[in-house]
């Protein structure tokens, strides 16, 4: 046997076997054996060789495709004999193609199958998965795949959000415009309406609001713009009906509950409380100047408690009167005796003092 790859596996007068290791195309063809007895006896065999079809190739995903128009995608596979079957997925969902071509490859053995789809595209097939798998009696029970995601350009969408969510007046506000597409969105004009100027153009997102007042109540627009186009998103800011519903509208957070008590308490205490209450500050001092304020309550309640137990004290701390009863009225036998010696004796008694405390 001239070639390694062909080994004689046994020999006896009734059967030949030989084997071929590390099959290709070209040992395809006819086998012959024979058999030298008299007379001698021959036997044929074809051997067929499978070509196994090389991984799918897709091409024209390369670039974005703007929403709406028509995808044109192509799957190519070579290497195959016989000429293998293309099909074609998008997410969990079968896609029909428009056509396969078969071409023949160079060594006039194996041939290049291709498969073209076409579709339209919405937003919602951004980042979708399109899968190309051939089929090959080769293959067995094994599959070969190849897996693209679709980038689709859509135009932006817009919502302003404020942070934080119920602002008050005297807070800082921040106006948010979330714009959404693909690509994002790079440019922000915030407008008011009714005002002629722009009140910010620039790539950044947000409208600040140092120190909130009345004055800022109004319509605020923004409009954001991608290379897709523009959107425009609206807002609608009430200062005055913020500041005088907040209460009613929005309860106090679980972590701002302590802050309830105490203007209760201040209100009780002081009553500066609840002209301190009215105002409004920046929620980032809200819970500082509470508490200041219940320290100072709590230290003019303990003055004018101190100032009135000390009055009351001094008051009540000396009296001074004058007394019946004379030196030695203690030795009288009984109370006429005592009045007689006091009687006697009250020119030059002396006041006597006690005291009651």
């Amino acid at each position: 046997l001239r070639d390694n790859r062909i080994q004689l596996e046994r020999s006896t007068p009734n059967e030949l076997t030989i084997s071929i290791s590390d099959v290709v195309l070209s040992d395809e063809g006819e086998y012959t054996c024979s058999i030298f007895t008299m007379p001698v006896r021959t036997a044929k065999a074809l051997v067929t060789v499978l070509g196994i079809p090389q991984k799918p190739q897709i091409f024209g995903h390369e670039q974005p495709i703007d929403e709406e128009k028509i995808a044109r995608l192509t799957c190519r596979s070579s290497g195959s004999k016989p000429a293998a079957q293309l099909r074609w997925k998008k997410g969990n969902k079968e896609l029909k193609d428009e056509g396969t071509e078969v071409v023949e490859d160079p060594n006039g053995k194996t041939f290049t199958v291709s498969s073209r789809v076409e579709f339209r595209v919405t937003k919602e097939d951004n980042e979708a998965e399109v899968t190309c798998t051939v089929d090959h009696e080769s293959l067995q029970n094994s599959e070969r795949s190849t897996t693209q995601k679709l980038q689709v350009h859509y135009k932006p969408t817009a919502k302003i959000e404020p942070h934080p969510q119920y602002p008050r007046e005297g807070e800082k506000l921040q106006l948010q415009c979330d714009g959404q597409g693909n690509p994002i969105p790079q440019e922000f004009l915030w407008e008011k309406e009714g005002s002629d100027a722009p009140l910010q153009l620039s790539s950044d997102s947000v409208l600040i609001f140092p120190f909130l007042n009345k004055s800022d109540s109004g319509t605020y627009v923004c409009t954001a713009t991608s290379s897709m186009g523009s959107v425009v998103a609206k807002y609608n800011l009430d200062v005055s009906a913020l500041s005088n519903s907040w209460d009613k509208q929005q309860p106090l957070p679980a972590q701002q509950g302590p802050q309830g008590p105490q203007h209760l308490l201040l209100s009780v205490f002081s009553p500066f409380a609840v002209w301190a209450d009215a105002s409004p500050v920046p929620s980032t001092s809200s819970t500082y100047h509470a508490v200041i304020g219940g320290v100072v309550a709590v230290i003019v309640f303990l003055l004018l408690s101190l100032l009135i137990v000390l009055g009351h004290y001094l008051i009540r701390h000396k009296g001074t009167y004058l007394t019946h009863e004379a030196k030695g009225s203690d030795d009288a036998p009984d109370a006429d005796t005592a009045i007689i010696n006091a009687e006697g004796g009250q020119a030059g008694g002396d006041d006597k003092k006690e005291y009651f405390i």
